[in-house]
């Protein structure tokens, strides 16, 4: 797929990094670091460790730009850091500045001890406030998103995307806080789908962004949507991803066994592959399986998903119609409530939420489709979530083994029919 972020300069890592850790009397150490892409947040520990020998350090802090404190407890938390820190040393180069070093706040410590070691050099002039990073907008919120905070200055500190390259063209669609556009990427002369999200919304909306940006800069999927960047605009952000010419499944009429068979083999595979890396979909439906004239089939738009690793969720998110009966009824829920969210996307939605609570599950009409298939949707659609088929099970059922042959022709025939027809009844425009 285009991809249109890269990391930080690979030239810029080679050279030593000034690591300037400021201690509680005010005064400061530097420490030369000579190869940034091997260090450790244990590293870091263990020197400041020696800077404040009667202190005990678990974590340390960094600024942005906004002058907020994001706390750093881990490798993956230490990269986002210096990510950032070298995105403010790009525009520091490009505006000519001087080069700062990077300032790290130790937590928890004591008065430190007088010692130094390991080639330190006490800072004995007052450091200089880092200057904003205009690639980062100020409109986000400085409170308990700290940590998806700085995932998201990672990921837009390496985006080479940008409005003034942005050519807006349709309105493809509507939802989840935000409206998605068609859009011409003037600088690769690519088509774009780009979601523009007014930032003026919920904490709760903001959480399912970030989240949504964090799985989409992980996944690396042929059954994922692309990724290609993210950027801010005064009060909107914009996520570039994938332009998917054939739209999404909900605006098509009834589908053929042979065509949605090979749909749901994407679909599965896509969400098996989002299993594997322990992150819950939680809002399975037509309107997030894209599909283009290629005939290729991706999920996409996880602004409602979380990491099962974090904690089994129990809010109420995603779209009812769709939502497995524990679900509805609040209950804890897991990878098991996907699996009936992708049964029931092959089905005709239903009317009423009580009646996936209280009656028996939906089944599909006799006589009208094939044994494999009314088997596949009867064990996705089973009331109690345990006796549904588990990730390994839904790949060997007979219904996906029988169409897992990467026919992906079948689907782009398709595809391209039901667009030529669609053509042919809106007429000329």
């Amino acid at each position: 797929m285009l991809w249109l972020l890269c990391g930080p300069s690979r030239a810029m890592e080679s050279q030593a990094l000034v690591i300037r850790i400021k201690i509680p009397d005010g005064g400061a150490v530097d420490w030369t670091v000579h190869s940034a892409p091997q260090l450790l947040f244990r590293d870091v520990l263990d020197v400041i460790g020696q800077v404040l020998p009667d202190a005990t350090t678990t974590a340390f802090e960094y600024e942005d730009e906004d002058g907020d404190r994001i706390t750093v407890r881990s490798d993956e938390e230490m990269k986002a850091m210096l990510s950032y820190y070298y995105s403010t040393v790009m525009e520091q180069q490009v505006n000519g500045q001087l080069i700062e070093p990077l300032q790290i706040y130790p937590r928890a410590c004591k008065p430190p001890g007088k010692r130094n070691i390991h080639g330190l050099k006490v800072n004995t002039r007052a450091g200089c406030a880092n200057n904003s990073s205009s690639a980062v907008s100020d409109s986000l919120p400085s409170n308990s998103l700290k940590k998806s905070s700085a995932e998201l200055k990672k990921i837009l500190a390496n985006g080479q995307m940008n409005e003034q390259d942005i050519r807006y063209r349709d309105i493809l669609g509507h939802g989840n806080g935000g409206t998605v556009y068609k859009a011409y990427h003037v600088p690769s002369g690519k088509i774009l789908a780009v979601k523009v999200i007014p930032l003026d919304i919920t904490l709760e909306l903001q959480k399912q962004i970030m989240s949504e940006l964090e799985i989409l800069y992980k996944c690396d999927s042929s059954y994922i949507i692309g990724f290609y960047g993210a950027f801010f605009v005064e009060n909107r952000i914009s996520l570039c991803t994938e332009f998917m010419d054939g739209g999404s499944l909900d605006v098509y009429r009834k589908i053929p066994e042979h065509v949605l068979g090979r749909i749901a083999v994407a679909v599965v595979k896509g969400l098996t592959y989002l299993w594997s890396l322990k992150i819950l979909h939680r809002d399975v439906k037509p309107s997030n399986m894209l599909v283009n004239t290629r005939g290729q089939v991706k999920l996409c738009d996880f602004g409602v998903s979380t990491q099962l690793v974090n904690s089994i969720a129990k809010t109420y998110v995603g779209t009812n119609a769709y939502m497995a009966p524990e679900r509805i009824s609040g209950e804890q829920y897991g990878i098991h409530s996907d699996v009936w969210s992708l049964g029931i996307s092959f089905m005709e939605p239903l009317q009423l939420l009580q009646c996936i609570v209280d009656e028996e599950s939906p089944v599909l009409p006799a006589g009208e489709f094939s044994e494999p298939f009314v088997h596949f949707i009867t064990q996705c659609m089973k009331k109690q979530p345990k006796e549904r088929p588990a990730p390994e099970d839904l790949m060997g059922h007979p219904f996906i083994v029988q169409y897992n042959d990467g026919n992906a022709e079948v689907v782009s025939m398709w595809v391209c029919r039901m667009l030529e027809e669609r053509r042919s009844t809106q007429g000329p425009q």
